[in-house]
C-alpha cells in the first residue's frame, strides 16, 4: 500500500483523504499539506492523518494526489517540480488542466494520471473518471482505481473526454441539486409542506437513480412506463418540452465544457 499525499487538502482532497481512511487505508500513509495552519489543523484533528509541507510530502510518499484550484497549479509546481523522482507517480485532481501541463512542469518521463471525481464521494457514490497521461501505464492507472473505487465508481476515458466528463459528472450534481430544489417550491405551490415536499423528491430522486442503475433499461423506456395516455406525467412533460428544458441542459453542459478548455488555456 502506498504513502499517498494530498497536496492542497481543500474540498476535493479532503474528499480523497476521508475516503481512503473509510476503506481502510492506514492514518500513518496518508500526509496532506495545507496552504493555511488552521485547515491542516483541522485536517490533522478530524482524521489523524500527519500534517507536512509540500517538500516533505515530495520526499515520503509514493504518490502525490494534487488537489490545488487550478489557477495555484504552476506556482506549485514551480516549487516542487523539480524535486519530483520521474519515477512518482502523479495524480492530478486540477479540473480542466491536462497532463501535458503537468508534463511540461516534471521531470522527463513522470508519470501522470488525471482523475476527475465528485462530491458524491462524501458518501461513497462518487463518479470517478481517470485517464492515463503521456507516461502512465496501467499499472498507474490501477493504482489511481485502487485509491478512487471505494469512494463509489470509476471508470477509464481517454483524456480528450475529460473536459466532457468534467461538464456532466464533475459539475453534473450542482443540476441534480438544482433539479431537487425547483420541484420542492413546485410541491410548496402545490400546498405540500416544505418537508413533505422535499421527503417526496429526495426518496423519488434516490429510487429513480437506483431503477436507471440497476434496471438496465434505456431512460426512454423507463420515462415511458410512467407516461399513461392524456395522463398527468404527459401534461408535465409538454410543458418541460414548452420551456425548452432539454435544450437548455444540452447549452449548459457545452458551457460548462468550454469553461474547462479555457480554465486549460488560462494555466
Amino acid at each position: 500500500m502506498h504513502t499517498v499525499a494530498v497536496i492542497g487538502a481543500g474540498k476535493i482532497g479532503e474528499l480523497v483523504l476521508s475516503g481512503l481512511l473509510r476503506a481502510g487505508w492506514p492514518a500513518e500513509k496518508l500526509l496532506a499539506t495545507a496552504r493555511r495552519p488552521e485547515r491542516g489543523a483541522e485536517l490533522q484533528e478530524r482524521y489523524g492523518v500527519r500534517l507536512v509541507d509540500n517538500a516533505t510530502a515530495v520526499a515520503e510518499a509514493g504518490v502525490l494526489a494534487i488537489a490545488v484550484k487550478p489557477q495555484d497549479a504552476d506556482a506549485l509546481l514551480a516549487e516542487i517540480g523539480a524535486k519530483i523522482p520521474a519515477d512518482k507517480l502523479i495524480i492530478s485532481l486540477c479540473a480542466g488542466l491536462p497532463t501535458s501541463f503537468f508534463a511540461a512542469r516534471l521531470p522527463e518521463g513522470t508519470p501522470v494520471v488525471r482523475v476527475m471525481t465528485n462530491t458524491p464521494a462524501l458518501v461513497d457514490q462518487a463518479m470517478t473518471a481517470i485517464s492515463a497521461g503521456p507516461h502512465a501505464t496501467g499499472e498507474h492507472l490501477a493504482i489511481a482505481e485502487e485509491m478512487f473505487k471505494p469512494l463509489g465508481s470509476t471508470i477509464r476515458v481517454p483524456e480528450t473526454q475529460q473536459d466532457a466528463v468534467t461538464a456532466l459528472s464533475g459539475s453534473g450534481p450542482a443540476y441534480f441539486y438544482l433539479l431537487v430544489e425547483a420541484m420542492i417550491d413546485a410541491g410548496i405551490l402545490l400546498g405540500l409542506p416544505r418537508q413533505v415536499a422535499h421527503e417526496l423528491i429526495v426518496q423519488t430522486a434516490i429510487g429513480s437513480a437506483v431503477m436507471l442503475r440497476d434496471s438496465g433499461e434505456h431512460p426512454v423506456k423507463l420515462r415511458e412506463a410512467v407516461t399513461s395516455p392524456a395522463g398527468t406525467t404527459i401534461s408535465a412533460i409538454r410543458e418541460l418540452e414548452n420551456h425548452g428544458v432539454r435544450a437548455a441542459l444540452l447549452s449548459a453542459l457545452e458551457a460548462a465544457r468550454d469553461r474547462a478548455r479555457e480554465i486549460a488555456a488560462q494555466a
